[in-house]
Formats: C-alpha cells, structure tokens, sequence
C-alpha cells in the first residue's frame, strides 16, 4: 500500500505540473503530450495549426516548383497575412502563453535586423511581411531560412493549443479518471482498518478510530490532492522504506524554535502581571499583615508550611551548625574584647606590668568562650523550654503587629507596593523579553545532547552486561 499510494503521488505531481511544464514535455516526450492531453481537454489551436500548414505547403510548393513560383508566391502572401492575423488575435492568451508569442515576434526581429546588418526593426509585422517575401527569401536562401523557422519559431508556434471549458467555467480535466481507482481503493482500506481498529478497542468510538489515522483522509479527498505527501510519508516510515527520523526531528526543532521564544515570554509575563495585579488589589498587604478579610486559603493538609519550614531551620542551626561553628565565633569574640580592652586607657597602662599581657590573652579567650557557650545554652533552652517557647511565639507575634502597624501609619507598604510592581515590570523588559532566538537553540541543542545521551546509555549498559 505504500507503493501504490508513492505511484499514486506521483500522477498527481505530475497532473499538477502538466500545464506548466507542457513545452518541456511536447518537445522532449512528444508521445506523452499526445495522450495525456486528452485528459486536460487540450487540442490543437486552430489558427496555430494552421500557420503551420501554410508553412508546410509553402515549402512543399518551392520543392516542386522553386521559390518564384506562382503556388510559391500565394503561399508567402498567405503566411503574410497570418503573421498580421496571429499578432492581431494572440491565439496564446487563451491558455496564458502569450509570453510564447512575444518571444517570436522578438525572434523575428532579431532575425531581420541581423539580415540587415544590425539594423534594427521595431514592427514585428513588418519584420513578419519582410520575412515572407520573395525578395528576402531568394537574398537570404530559403535553406538557411528554414533552418531558421524549424528551430526558432515553429517549436513555439506548435506549443500554443486550445483548451476546452466544461459546464462550471472551467477548464476541463480529466485527472478524476485515472484518479478514481486510486481513491477506491484507499476508501476501501481506510474502512476496513477502522473496523479493525474498532474490533481491537471496542471502547473507542467510530470517530476516535477513524481520526486514529486520520492522516489517511488526504489519500481519499479529491480535492488539494498535493496534500497526500503527508500519508505517504507516514506510510513509508511505517512500512520502513524511508527513515525520516532526522527529518522529524529537524521539523520538531523547527517548531519549537519559532514558537518557544513567544511561548515562554507570554507565560513569564502573564505570571508576572497576574502577580502585578495581586499587588494592586492589596492581596500582598493584607498576607502581610494577616487582616480578617484575607481570601480563604486552601490547605491541602492541616500544617503551616512556613511554621514548619522554619522550625526544621531552626533545629537544624541550633543543634547542628552553630555547634560545629563554635570556635570561630568564639573567636570573633575574642578578637572583638581584645579590640574594647585595647581602646581602655587603664588597660593600656596595665599591660605594661610584668605578666599581664599573657593574662589578658587567656581571660580574653576564657571570656569569649564562656559567652559562646551561654548564648547557646540560652537558644538550646528557648527551644526545649516550653515557656521560653511561649514567650518567644509572643515576641514575635507582637513584633510583627507593631511592625505592621507602623508601617501601614507611615504608607510604607503603599511605597513598597509600587516599588515591587515597578521591579516586576523591569523584569519584564530587561530579561523577560530579551529572550533571543539563538537562546532557544542553544536550549534545543543541550535538549538534543541529554535524548541522545539518554538512549546511548542503555546501549552502552547493555552491552557491558554482554562483555560480562
């Protein structure tokens, strides 16, 4: 199947490029226009034709009677009068080939002009009566110019044709012939692998099992019949006649990099407007200051998360840090009495006594230590001491409704409001939308680097356990 649906794209490339190509067909696969135009309702013009006739009985009349016959001179008036006709009527335009007639009458009067030494001719009808006159003929010698008419202007003359029209308007076409077996045949299988579908998922409806391979569609349709690349494609990946993986992949990368850049600034921006206009509503003053009208919060499971987030902080720098980092801050201590005793005019004078400068670096040190330990004992008991626990909730509860209090008295959260809006809006345009393509790529790329390495390392573990 597909084999047939590539053959069946093929006739439909090309139907498609028929009319466009038919001079390259009619002079290189002359049996092919022969047939085939039948099929677009195509035949030869009449006016063209017989131009060409004239032509033919023109040179049968020299080989019988010579160029200055009498049956040689009706035939050279006749073609006289053609030329003029042909200019007049443009047989060409019917079927959009009048540029094929401009090119003969340029060809004509090239031809003319070179006769005449360069001298050039701007009327193609007199360069046409000039070239079909007895005169020029017998100057020039009808061999040559014959050559001249077979190669130059009979070709284009032969290409014009007549096209018919049907019923609609339009130009006939009978492609739907060689097309319906085709279509036929694809209907056919389309039906029977959506009731094969349907049988292996009796849950789906006909609908899903149809649009499971809705590709398959474009083989049946009669109309954009370029379109059925996309099942053949499919089908021959499927049927592993041509890998297209790369070209998924390069299609896939394409995709991202022209969308990702635009996706990802409307999300961060939408983020950070929805957060701008969280902020105008008040939503971050009355979180901070925990008012009675504050929007219901959803919890998920009976625990402050923020509490315990930071009790785990705490215990952790209670029992853990600050006793591993106990004699450096005994030191900072030392090094900061040292620094007040030394500032002391007594103690100055004191250290000039014998022993006394020894004394004062271990009291210094004892002293130190001592405060170390009795600030952490202190902590270590606010912690386990249900009380000292109580009494620092308290602190803190009342530190921040004092705290609260002041600030709204002093306007600062209305300053700090804007301040945090005018932040989240240079954020926007100094990072959010400066974004660059060439960012994107180098993101697909590292993207790309961790899927291959992804896939390589089960090879490589696989064949290890091999070697093994």
């Amino acid at each position: 199947m597909a084999i047939i649906a590539t053959v069946n794209l093929g006739l439909v490339m090309f139907d498609l490029s028929y009319i466009h190509w038919r001079n390259f067909y009619f002079k290189n696969f002359p049996e092919i226009t022969q047939r085939y135009d039948l099929m677009k309702g195509i035949e030869p013009h009449r006016d063209t034709e017989k131009y060409l006739t004239t032509v033919d009985e023109l040179q049968a009349a020299i080989e019988l009677s010579g160029l200055q016959s009498q049956g040689a001179k009706k035939k050279l008036s006749e073609l006289r009068s053609l030329s003029i006709e042909m200019i007049d009527n443009d047989p060409f335009a019917g079927v959009g080939k009048t540029g094929s007639l401009e090119k003969i009458k340029r060809n004509m009067r090239d031809r003319i002009a070179a006769a005449r030494n360069g001298d050039k001719i701007s009327s193609s009808k007199e360069a046409f009566n000039i070239f079909w006159s007895q005169d020029y003929l017998l100057s020039q010698g009808w061999g040559r110019e014959k050559v001249f008419m077979n190669r130059k202007i009979r070709p284009l003359i032969a290409s014009n044709y007549f096209r018919h029209i049907d019923e609609n308007g339009k130009f006939v076409d009978l492609f739907w012939i060689l097309d319906l077996p085709f279509v036929a045949l694809f209907g056919l299988e389309f039906v029977i692998r959506s009731l094969w579908l349907k049988r292996r998922h009796p849950n789906f409806s006909y609908l899903s099992v149809m649009l499971w391979h809705w590709y398959d569609l474009w083989l049946i349709l009669p109309l954009w019949r370029w379109t059925r690349i996309v099942p053949v494609l499919f089908r021959l990946e499927k049927a592993e006649l041509w890998r297209m993986h790369q070209l998924r992949r390069q299609a896939q990368q394409l995709i991202v990099a022209n969308f990702a850049e635009e996706i990802t600034e409307m999300v961060v921006v939408r983020v950070i407007n929805q957060t701008q206009t969280s902020i105008r509503r008040g939503e971050l003053t009355r979180w901070l200051l925990q008012g009675d009208n504050l929007r219901p919060y959803v919890d998920i499971n009976n625990v402050n998360e923020i509490e315990a987030i930071a009790g785990i902080f705490v215990q952790a720098l209670i029992y853990q840090v600050i006793p591993q980092i106990k004699p450096e801050i005994a030191t900072i201590l030392q090094y900061q009495i040292n620094t007040v005793l030394n500032q002391t005019p007594i103690y100055r004078n004191l250290q000039n006594l014998p022993g006394l400068g020894k004394m004062q670096t271990q009291l210094s040190e004892e002293l130190a230590t001592q405060i170390t330990s009795n600030v952490y004992q202190a902590l270590v008991s606010s912690v386990e001491d249900p009380i000292s626990a109580e009494l620092s909730s308290q602190l803190m509860e009342r530190f921040t409704k004092v705290l609260g209090g002041e600030m709204q008295k002093k306007h600062v959260l209305s300053e700090i409001q804007n301040l945090f809006i005018d932040f989240l809006e240079e954020v926007k345009l100094n990072y959010v939308q400066q974004l660059s393509e060439e960012e994107i790529e180098e993101i697909l790329d590292r993207t790309s680097q961790l899927r291959t390495q992804t896939s390589v390392k089960p090879l490589l573990d696989s064949s290890n356990s091999l070697k093994k």
